[in-house]
């Protein structure tokens, strides 16, 4: 081999080695870059996460459960005049169809049926007869081969039993109908073959029975509503009553269909931002939600959404309070409610509510009078 073989040959070999130094190089470079995305890829992810929980933690609701919070004890909302926030719609102009807010006959009739069915009472009448569905009023004392049983008494304290609703053993309440108030009878049945207890499970057993009476529902009558409903009513017969109640749904759904067109055609222009987050945590206090939020982000939105429509139901009454020149007579709302719900009631609604949380429902039944009143 000469020289100049044995140059090349060795040149080949550096060249060689070079270019495997390089791809080595190369390689490694290509792993750091490789190495320095995924970190970056990483840290991307974990700002983002941090973001994320930055955020949820800027737009998180608080709970608040103060109802009077943004109210002034003249019912409206704290310094806010509801006007200028939205486009009121014309509330002295509406066309309400008649087969809208007519009462019906269904409703009304319940309404006196539900009526009567609270003056039910237990009647001694010895000429009433007992009937399938009654309810009756017995005393009752079994005996199997002659001697009482556990359960088989009613030790005199009065039963009441609804005919035809199987309480009893199969047969014994059937052996009641026809009987009257007053009647002592003895009344004969067997215990099933599967009776929980298997020591009278399929055994004969007696039962001597005192009648002591039928609860009975009134009838609507000139008689009843002159007794009974005169004075809390006003009525003194029963058409009168029945007229009354016609006219109490009447009012009620004009009053409904009235807010309701008032909500769906008026506009919001702007939002008072303050009493906006106020009805955010009274929501988020009654959802109770605790931890159990799954995407806060999306229940804030809907927090959001909700709290909007119930900010623009307020403002819509407020604006016809203010537009019409509308006042609050709260002794008058006082004195309505301990009417229909008892002494002490007004007392509880401000301890669990507050005053201005009050006078603010006195100012939404007042705006609903009004536009009641402009249509009656």
């Amino acid at each position: 081999m000469d020289e100049k073989t044995s140059m090349s040959k060795s040149k080949a070999k550096r060249e060689a080695r070079r270019k495997e130094v390089e791809k080595i190089q190369q390689k490694k470079r290509l792993t750091k870059i490789s190495g320095i995305a995924v970190i970056a890829v990483i840290l991307l992810a974990v700002l983002g996460v941090i973001g994320k929980q930055v955020y949820t933690m800027a737009i998180r609701t608080t709970p608040a459960s103060d109802y009077s919070a943004g109210l002034s004890l003249d019912g409206t909302i704290e310094n806010v005049e509801a006007l200028p926030l939205l486009t009121l719609a014309d509330y002295q102009n509406i066309s309400v169809p008649d087969d809208a807010v007519a009462a019906t006959d269904e409703e009304v009739q319940n309404q006196i049926d539900q009526l009567l069915a609270s003056y039910e009472a237990l009647s001694t009448d010895e000429n009433l007869e007992i009937a399938d569905g009654d309810v009756v009023n017995i005393d009752f004392d079994g005996t199997v081969d002659g001697a009482a049983f556990e359960g088989g008494s009613s030790e005199n304290a009065g039963y009441d039993l609804t005919i035809g609703s199987g309480t009893f053993i199969e047969g014994f309440e059937e052996q009641l109908i026809g009987r009257r108030p007053g009647e002592e009878l003895t009344v004969e049945v067997t215990f099933p073959e599967d009776f929980r207890n298997a020591e009278l499970a399929g055994k004969d057993a007696s039962f001597a029975v005192t009648v002591h009476g039928i609860m009975v529902t009134p009838e609507l009558t000139d008689e009843f509503v002159a007794q009974n409903l005169a004075e809390t009513e006003g009525v003194s017969t029963a058409e009168q009553y029945r007229a009354k109640v016609e006219n109490d749904f009447y009012e009620a759904h004009l009053g409904e269909y009235l807010t309701n067109y008032m909500m769906e055609n008026s506009d919001v222009v702007s939002y008072p931002e303050d009493y906006l987050q106020i009805k955010k945590s009274l929501l988020k206090y009654e959802d109770n939600t605790g931890d159990d939020i799954e995407n806060e982000i999306a229940y804030e939105k809907e927090l959001t959404e909700r709290a909007k429509e119930d900010v623009k139901e307020d403002l819509v009454y407020q604006a016809v309070f203010e537009s019409a020149g509308l006042t609050l007579d709260m002794e008058a709302f006082q004195e309505k409610l301990t009417a229909e719900y008892g002494a002490g009631y007004t007392e509880n609604l401000k301890a669990s509510f507050g005053e201005a949380d009050m006078a603010h429902n006195c100012l939404r039944q007042t705006v609903r009078d009004y536009l009641v009143g402009l249509y009656r």
